[in-house]
């Protein structure tokens, strides 16, 4: 522009682009440098705080799903198949036992119980052990073997709802019938009826007349599995019925962990049949066994299903050594038939506010021999908790011992020892001294009697059933068909 302006000499042409630049700045003057404006950075974007609970949320699901789903697939819910797929140590176990049935419910149906014992059953010292939660009458396996060489008659349970007792009950409900309640009843009259019944029906009336009024509420018996969560005094009443079934009379009761807050009121109102009560490493209201862990799906499906997290879990709570079979035979027992089920139920029916103090000044069990048999070489803390359990009980013997809170099998003969040290000390039953005195003749005519009046009345045998609807039986074969004798 400025070269056509110095062209052209023409007044009137430079005075019209003199205002034409001057109408134009942005010509006239230097454009100013870009690099010199300030920059706006743009804001970032306000994070939603709701996305990363979402997907974490979606995330658990997933997996809680993947492993729902591969448990279920894996685990042998079949009694036969589960049976099958244990190691040997478990199944001779198993055979080396036998069942007997209690009565936890006085209006339900009979409840399997697994018993294991050793030693003569004319010894006049019967000792009964009945394990925590989250083991079985495996953990004692060893130690009743120990204390039958010593001529003392052991015997361990599986409670119900651990190791090879029953974990499910059946549960009768009576229920109103709805519409397809209805619908249900109608087939099983026409299943019970025959098919032509029915088609009478509709051809004589037009429908099917089952038997009830139109507006007449009909009510049905339903049963149902229930899992076994035993409470207190159910508790009681399968002690009662195994040491009455097993003839364990004068028993010298032997609670391992968790069992005595669930025993211990049993114990107070039921005297006549205790000798002596030993108490091993038994915190009045804890378990060693974790039961959160079992609580959360993923985190029980995670201890349960991997032999080696469940062994690190239990060498860190309850055993020192937690690797091994032992830990493995746990862990089957754990998780088969969802026997962690019961292990939860029965860990909520726990006495929180038990005293154990209290307890031992109670009358009678003040003067009730007692041992305290307590881990040595597990903390610090645990023995001067020991400690105070035993001073809690001020008759009570103090005993420790270099294993876990769990009996294993390199200390099985420590705790058999001190168990019969204690019982061996305590003074003859007296049903074992009667026995061992000649009844007079007249005694023994009277008795006879009495045998022939019973018989004549219809109650012939004794068939050790003491009214609770409990057997005796010998298994074959867990889940292969119960030969009982």
């Amino acid at each position: 522009m400025f070269s056509t302006f110095k062209r052209n000499k023409d007044p009137l042409f430079q005075l019209s682009q003199i205002l034409t630049l001057l109408q134009t700045p942005s010509m006239a003057t230097e454009e100013p440098n870009s690099s010199n404006k300030p920059k706006h950075k743009p804001s970032p974007p306000t994070p939603n705080p709701f996305s990363f609970w979402f997907y974490f949320t979606i995330s658990v699901s997933l997996i809680t799903l993947i492993f729902i789903t591969i448990t279920s697939l894996t685990t042998k819910n079949d009694p036969k198949t589960w049976f099958l797929t244990l190691p040997t140590n478990l199944r001779t176990h198993y055979s080396n036992g036998r069942i007997i049935k209690v009565q936890t419910n006085p209006h339900g149906t009979p409840i399997e119980v697994f018993t294991i014992e050793n030693g003569p059953k004319g010894s006049s010292q019967n000792v009964l052990f009945v394990h925590g939660f989250g083991c079985s009458s495996y953990v004692f396996s060893n130690v009743i073997k120990g204390l039958g060489k010593k001529g003392v008659r052991a015997v361990a349970i599986d409670l119900p709802g651990f190791g090879f007792s029953d974990k499910y009950e059946t549960v009768s409900e009576m229920k109103v019938l709805g519409g397809f309640g209805k619908l249900v009843e109608l087939y099983k009259e026409i299943k019970e009826k025959g098919v032509f019944w029915g088609f009478d029906q509709l051809v004589e009336q037009g429908y099917v007349n089952y038997d009830y009024a139109e507006n007449e509420v009909r009510v049905s018996r339903v049963e149902s599995l229930k899992v076994i969560e035993l409470s207190p005094d159910e508790m009681g009443r399968v002690l009662r019925d195994v040491i009455e079934t097993l003839g364990l009379e004068s028993v010298d009761l032997v609670f391992h962990d968790s069992a005595f807050n669930l025993g211990a009121n049993w114990v107070a109102k039921n005297l006549r049949f205790i000798r002596s009560v030993t108490l091993i490493d038994s915190a009045p209201n804890q378990t060693a066994f974790p039961l959160w862990l079992l609580k959360f799906p993923v985190v029980r499906e995670f201890v349960s299903g991997f032999r080696f997290v469940f062994g690190k879990v239990i060498e860190g709570c309850c055993t020192k050594s937690g690797g091994g079979l032992d830990a493995e035979s746990h862990r089957l027992l754990l998780k088969g038939r969802d026997g962690w089920k019961s292990v939860i139920g029965m860990g909520n029916k726990m006495n929180s506010s038990f005293d154990i103090a209290e307890w031992g000044k109670l009358y009678g069990v003040e003067k009730l021999p007692m041992q305290v048999i307590w881990s040595s070489g597990w903390s610090e803390e645990w023995v001067k908790l020991g400690r105070e359990v035993a001073n809690m009980l001020s008759h009570s013997n103090f005993v420790t011992h270099s294993g876990g809170r769990w009996p294993q099998e390199d200390t099985a003969d420590e705790l058999a020892e001190s168990i019969h040290n204690f019982v061996s000390r305590l003074p003859e039953p007296l049903k074992a001294a009667k026995k061992k005195e000649p009844l007079p003749d007249r005694i023994l005519e009277m008795r006879d009697e009495a045998t022939s009046d019973v018989r004549s009345h219809g109650f012939g045998s004794h068939d050790h059933s003491h009214g609770h609807g409990h057997e005796v039986g010998y298994p074959s074969g867990y889940g292969l068909g119960h030969e009982f004798s």
